[in-house]
């Protein structure tokens, strides 16, 4: 009688967690990037940011991912639609951008610029928001002053600002012709499952703890 009734309690106490978990509102993350978070070339639920969604269900809360990656965006462009993206409140923001204004040659100081202002813009309406800065690097024929300053500035920002660093998004990914699409520059399949980790070893513990 007594085993029966702490089975049931049980089976009480399970249900009403499982019902708090399924009517609780979601948690909301915003993947901010161009063509390497928008999966280029592959579809779209092998790119990093469905990977990582897959990852955040495994966790005891409930989360949506948004994509926020557009091909061809710089910092400037970014900054731009983040607004937008924002219109609904983010518990974390992943800023992975700066890609292509090392490719076109932009202003490394024009581009730390735009990338503060994603920052103070997220922190305007949620003070909470949990964000994630994820670095870049440029080839070396780039030239070697525009190189260093370029990459100085993700640590730098992270720094002042008390942001979680990725040092490089596509480490171990970066020229290698296994994990890259035949322009060399875009992750395939395989690639972006590296990225998710990469990203996901940042993720963890922000998504894990309590909001």
């Amino acid at each position: 009688m007594i085993g029966a009734l702490i089975c049931l309690l049980s089976n009480l106490v399970f249900t009403a967690e499982s019902v708090a978990m399924e009517t609780a509102t979601p948690r909301r993350m915003v993947i901010l990037g161009d063509s390497l978070t928008a999966g280029y070339g592959i579809a779209k639920a092998d790119a990093y940011p469905a990977l990582l969604e897959a990852k955040l269900k495994e966790t005891k809360a409930s989360w949506q991912v948004a994509n926020g990656g557009r091909s061809g965006d710089t910092t400037k462009n970014g900054l731009a639609r983040l607004r937008w993206l924002l219109k609904k409140p983010a518990d974390v923001l992943v800023i992975a951008l700066g890609g292509n204004d090392g490719l076109r040659g932009l202003s490394s100081e024009e581009m730390r610029k735009n990338l503060k202002a994603m920052v103070d813009l997220a922190r305007k309406d949620s003070p909470n928001v949990k964000i994630v800065l994820a670095g870049m690097q440029m080839p070396d024929n780039m030239g070697v002053e525009y190189v260093k300053a370029f990459q100085e500035v993700f640590p730098s920002l992270a720094h002042e600002e008390k942001l979680t660093l990725i040092p490089f998004l596509l480490e171990g990914i970066a020229g290698d012709d296994a994990f890259n699409q035949e322009d060399r520059i875009h992750p395939n399949e395989d690639g972006h499952k590296k990225i998710a980790e990469t990203v996901w070893k940042a993720l963890q513990p922000l998504v894990t703890e309590s909001p």
